[in-house]
């Protein structure tokens, strides 16, 4: 329990500030839900934001990703919903499975307040004394904006009484194939990592034989998953409900997998070769091989 305590209690100290001040928000601002949620997100955002500045660690964000979803969902769900009880209860389930899950795995490798992501380190590098401003910018809000847009479709999902069809079917063959295959994708990793006898090895079995990235393959499917719960609701998307699955498409092929795989290039001989003959998010590698 101690150590738990001396790992944790910083992050549990800043997130437990965040949401107090996302519910003070909540309450003092008028306006839809949509927009008043919206606020309270920016403010805890800003928040934790504070605290990655304080103890000079931008690392104090990354639980943020995976606990955002759970609070919009279950604010919903607790102050008044005109939607379909049934789709509710399975949507929130979900995101609830989801979120605890990926926080639990964020968990798992976060090393304490002296432990940083190593992205953040070598932006650092990068940004200089212009860090802060990068991290405010880039490494806090354009996350919070992406997965709030992600999230849109759960306002549809609460507040519209349209009866279970078979888009919602299809959503949660989905989004439960995408939990599952994150998190077997974690397993094997950290697996992987306990048990390999050279930290230049590659991880190509498992999950990890079908393509080179199958835990952001499993997020993705996730937000998608998402969007065709907002769909079966409305009977079609909004033009700012298509925005959130693309945005994260793009955010894991434009910026996450070509940074990792720069990275395992450069320490893994091997792994430029390997890239050649694997797709990053297509589970069907062995058709390059």
């Amino acid at each position: 329990m101690s150590h738990f305590f001396r790992k944790f209690s910083l992050i549990i100290g800043a997130y437990c500030i965040a949401a107090l001040v996302a519910v003070w928000v909540y309450f003092d601002t008028t306006g839809t839900a949509f927009w008043r949620i919206l606020y309270a997100d920016i403010a805890a955002t800003l928040t934790i934001f504070l605290c990655s500045y304080i103890f000079k660690n931008s690392s104090f964000y990354d639980a943020y990703w995976s606990v955002a979803p759970i609070f919009i969902a279950a604010t919903l769900m607790l102050t008044g919903t005109d939607g379909n009880l049934s789709r509710e209860v399975i949507v929130l389930s979900l995101i609830c499975l989801w979120g605890v899950r990926l926080t639990w795995n964020w968990g798992y490798g976060w090393q304490g307040v002296h432990h940083e992501d190593w992205r953040y380190i070598q932006l650092q590098d990068q940004t200089g004394r212009f860090y802060w401003p990068v991290s405010l910018l880039g490494i806090h809000l354009f996350p919070t904006a992406i997965v709030f847009l992600g999230c849109i479709p759960i306002f549809s999902v609460f507040s519209n009484p349209t009866p279970l069809n078979g888009y919602d079917v299809l959503a949660l063959l989905i989004m439960t194939t995408a939990i599952a295959l994150e998190a077997e994708a974690d397993r094997e990793l950290h697996r992987f990592r306990a048990t390999r006898t050279r930290s230049d090895e590659i991880l190509k079995s498992g999950v990890w034989a079908w393509c080179r990235h199958p835990n952001y393959l499993g997020e993705i499917g996730f937000w998608i998953g998402l969007f065709l719960f907002g769909y079966a609701t409305l009977g079609g998307a909004t033009d700012l409900m298509k925005v959130g699955p693309a945005g994260m498409l793009l955010l894991f092929t434009i910026i996450s997998i070509p940074m990792i795989d720069k990275k395992l290039i450069s320490s893994k001989p091997d792994y430029a070769a390997h890239k050649d003959k694997s797709f990053a998010l297509i589970p069907f590698s062995f058709l390059r091989r």
